[in-house]
């Protein structure tokens, strides 16, 4: 099977798993509201990663597939906070208009809330052997460690002088760490040794810094059909990106470094990693 065609296949399988995921007897408009920001389009990236990090050890059975749909919750209700006027302010998500611009800002508050805990509740509710050491592990990057401190660093220092050490640590936090929670987690469910997960995290690291940098780079020259949401807001908002603080070169350098990095953590794995490695180089060619 090639690539695009193993990827449609585990696509597939995450969409099955998300379509029943949001359970009926939640209040509307809230139910509503919960659908719409997890079925929008996506590229179900973090799922997936979990899924292809166990099929590194072990091909990954139905007690995994709800941590692949926790991943794909917790990275939902992330953009639908991020979107909001507090935070960014945008109005157009995943190539249609944000939660709050659909379901007004008190709503798609409410979704969010109500996707990170259905995600804790979906992972508990596994019956997997493994359950709590794999949520443990989603939910220390996903909090204030990992992503949410990621955002918090965004805000504060926005309109800052640039910082690359400061960063380097906001986008590790903001978006490599849900990279590392998605990749571990997927190794923790298949019995992977420390050797395996510390790898695996080596390699989610990298991934995560080298997608990072990309947005960076596209935003400054995509266009909002190819990126599904609002281009140049982070120059016009004086965030701090990679770009600005290295220039659009040495970026575009940096993110192919830390590609190669992703790569080569794979070795421990050999053939098996083909998946994962072929993902990372993919991500790369979104610049070149």
């Amino acid at each position: 099977m090639n690539y695009e065609a193993e990827a449609a296949e585990c696509q597939a399988r995450v969409e099955e798993a998300l379509r029943s995921a949001v359970p009926d007897t939640i209040p509307e408009p809230l139910q509503s509201a919960m659908r719409y920001a997890l079925l929008s389009p996506g590229k179900r990236l973090r799922p997936m990663l979990l899924l292809k990090a166990h099929d590194m050890l072990a091909p990954a059975d139905e007690r995994v597939m709800p941590f692949a749909a926790a991943m794909e919750m917790i990275h939902a209700y992330s953009l639908v906070h991020d979107d909001l006027p507090a935070m960014d302010n945008d109005v157009l998500r995943r190539g249609q208009p944000t939660c709050h611009v659909a379901y007004g800002e008190a709503m798609a508050i409410l979704a969010g809330d109500g996707l990170l805990n259905l995600a804790h509740e979906t992972m508990l509710e596994s019956r997997h052997p493994r359950a709590l050491e794999a949520a443990h592990t989603i939910s220390r990057y996903a909090g204030a460690h990992g992503m949410v401190g990621g955002q918090c660093l965004d805000i504060a220092f926005t309109g800052k002088p640039m910082d690359r050490d400061l960063i380097e640590r906001m986008q590790t936090g903001k978006t490599a760490a849900l990279f590392q929670a998605a990749v571990e987690a997927g190794l923790i469910l298949a019995g992977a040794s420390e050797e395996q997960l510390q790898a695996g995290s080596a390699y989610a690291l990298g991934l995560g810094r080298a997608f990072q940098i990309i947005d960076d780079l596209l935003d400054l020259h995509s266009d909002a059909a190819a990126l599904g949401k609002t281009p140049g807001k982070d120059l016009a908002e004086d965030k701090l990106t990679w770009p600005k603080a290295v220039g659009e070169e040495q970026a575009a350098k940096d993110a192919k470094y830390w590609t190669d990095q992703a790569a080569e953590a794979l070795a421990p794995f050999g053939e098996k990693a083909g998946f994962l490695r072929e993902t990372a180089l993919r991500a790369l060619h979104r610049i070149h």
